[in-house]
């Protein structure tokens, strides 16, 4: 009977240890900046303390249940506060709330690659916590990141997909621009206008690296150091440096866009020959200077598609 019962434990621990080794070897590990990072092969809950992380995740199907407002705005991104409208918040750019992330018991946290590694080891105690490795301003920095987040969340072949189709819009948008304007008119300028004045976005930013990629000529007049997102502060009379065939304007907040709409009213401005042309462009900052992401990425494509359904054509 001892031997019996022997031969029975036996088989019971066998196949506890092959279910213990079977989940195990289901996890996914990743490569992230702070290390190794096993995450379980379905997850449900996702926290997002990154804009594009959210982005990302709803391209891939996911519905987080939590995230964080938007550069200068208390919400998420008005692109995508639709889709995003039942996200509870879980703090924002400047500082994440731990307890409400605790309170949503994530699976996964998804987070920038700028995550400093102290708020980093408070929010891996939560959950594996995801963090790019930091490559840089690079034109493909959104396909790497969204890549990365898909392998965390085991949707690596949707990620393709939605890569593909982003690619073949900029494809015919860029067939679009080249027969509809002249080589020598693409020139093109992105500037976020605050309320202490306008600072210039480097070409390699990622609404830039799109508009790049439809065709437009995209510069920064060497007012950007390198590895810098954008440029320092420029004064109204110094904005000739940046005039261009076109300037994409963008606007965070009420405030900045009143002063932005004082600036235009000043013969300085109009002066410049984008604003004689009229090819000055407003955008949405949130989407097109604090957002990256492949639903963002769209969202541009779109403004750029109004472009030349109303200049162009």
């Amino acid at each position: 009977m001892s031997f019996a019962r022997n031969v029975y434990r036996m088989i019971f621990v066998c196949f506890g240890l092959a279910g213990g080794l079977s989940a195990y070897a289901s996890d996914i590990s990743i490569n992230t900046q702070y290390g190794k990072v096993s995450v379980p092969h379905e997850v449900k809950r996702i926290v997002t303390v990154y804009e594009g992380a959210l982005d990302s995740s709803f391209a891939l199907g996911f519905e987080p249940v939590g995230a964080i407002s938007t550069r200068g705005g208390d919400k998420v991104a008005s692109y995508i506060q639709v889709t995003a409208k039942n996200v509870p918040l879980v703090g924002s750019m400047k500082e994440i709330n731990i307890e409400a992330v605790i309170a949503q018991r994530p699976d996964v946290i998804l987070a920038p690659w700028y995550l400093p590694k102290e708020q980093y080891a408070l929010l891996s105690r939560i959950a594996p916590t995801i963090v790019p490795e930091n490559k840089g301003f690079r034109p493909d920095a959104w396909i790497n990141e969204l890549r990365f987040y898909a392998k965390a969340l085991n949707r690596e072949q949707k990620a393709e997909e939605v890569i593909q189709q982003v690619n073949d819009r900029i494809t015919l948008l860029k067939k679009e621009v080249e027969s509809n304007l002249p080589e020598d008119e693409r020139g093109a300028s992105l500037i976020r206008w605050m309320p202490q004045g306008a600072v210039v976005l480097t070409p390699k930013f990622f609404s830039n690296a799109i508009l790049a990629q439809t065709g437009f000529d995209v510069t920064d007049a060497g007012l950007v150091e390198k590895n810098r997102p954008h440029s320092s502060v420029l004064s109204l009379e110094n904005l000739s440096t940046i005039d261009n065939d076109w300037l994409f304007m963008a606007t965070l907040n009420s405030e900045a866009r009143d002063a932005l709409s004082a600036a235009q009213k000043t013969p300085v401005f109009a002066r410049l020959s984008v604003a004689k042309k009229d090819h000055v462009i407003p955008v949405d900052g949130q989407l097109w200077t604090s957002a990256t992401g492949p639903i963002a990425a769209n969202g541009i494509l779109d403004d750029i598609q109004n472009v030349i359904d109303s200049k162009l054509k």
